[in-house]
C-alpha cells in the first residue's frame, strides 16, 4: 500500500518545496500585481 502512495507523496513534497521557494523569493506580490493589471485592462481601466 505504501508503495502505491509513494509517487503521490513525492509530487506533494515537490509542490510544497516550490511553494515555499516562491514565497521566499517574494513571488506572491508579483503575481498579485500582474493579476490586478490584467483585471483592470479587461474592464477597460488600464
Amino acid at each position: 500500500m505504501m508503495r502505491r502512495a509513494l509517487p503521490g507523496l513525492c509530487l506533494l513534497g515537490v509542490g510544497v518545496l516550490f511553494l515555499v521557494l516562491g514565497v521566499l523569493r517574494g513571488e506572491p506580490g508579483t503575481v498579485l500585481t500582474k493579476a490586478a493589471n490584467v483585471c483592470l485592462e479587461c474592464i477597460g481601466l488600464g
